[in-house]
């Protein structure tokens, strides 16, 4: 209890909070930047919408207690990579990739790991780009690395993630397998419809 009451503690407290809070915001101009950089080569919005979230203490516990691991403050700041996150909803699948590319030349961020899960789906059939990063803050009397996990994903596979998660925690086991495997349809689905909306996006870019 004791463990769990100074985990609630820090991840509420003030400099934790304000370290995120500036990282995100860090990061949300960054993909303003990005976006308004391609829409003068591309002439469209390549991110359509972004979102920036700290994780709440109840899904901190959670993340830690499903990998086995103590429930304390620098336990969770070392192996959860999205206490700070920030979301990028991209118009088409190449954009996801372009915006990676941008990320990756901004040198006050550093990239720790890509986990690619479009190229290599999760079993569930989950997609989405994770960069896991370190940004660089001045605060107080220097600069400090912050981690934040950005997502990239199309509206598509947000759709579908979205639901996902709504889903998982209302299916109870007997029907968990054969709705489990709908899911994973509809993923196949998702990702076929995006690649079809890009082959299009082509067509018109060459007219």
């Amino acid at each position: 209890m004791k463990q769990r009451n100074e985990l609630q503690t820090e991840l509420a407290g003030s400099e934790f909070g304000i370290k995120g809070e500036c990282v995100i915001s860090l990061m949300l101009t960054k993909l303003d930047i990005i976006n308004t950089v391609l829409f003068m080569k591309l002439h469209r919005n390549v991110i359509q919408m972004k979102t920036g979230r700290l994780k709440s203490y109840e899904s901190v516990c959670k993340k830690l207690e499903k990998k086995g691991l103590e429930l304390s403050f620098p336990v969770a700041l070392e192996k959860i990579n999205d206490l700070i996150g920030v979301r990028a909803i991209c118009a088409y699948v190449d954009d996801i990739y372009q915006v990676a590319e941008m990320i990756e030349k901004q040198k006050d961020i550093r990239i720790i790991k890509v986990k690619d899960y479009i190229r290599n789906p999760k079993k569930s059939g989950y997609q989405s780009l994770h960069l896991i990063l370190e940004a660089a803050i001045a605060f107080q009397d220097g600069i400090q690395w912050i981690k934040i996990e950005l997502q990239l994903r199309t509206a598509a596979m947000d759709y579908w993630a979205n639901l996902d998660h709504q889903l998982r925690y209302k299916r109870g086991a007997k029907e968990a397998e054969s709705i489990d495997g709908e899911l994973r349809q509809c993923a196949e689905v998702i990702a076929d419809l995006d690649q079809k909306m890009l082959k299009i996006r082509k067509k018109i870019d060459k007219i």
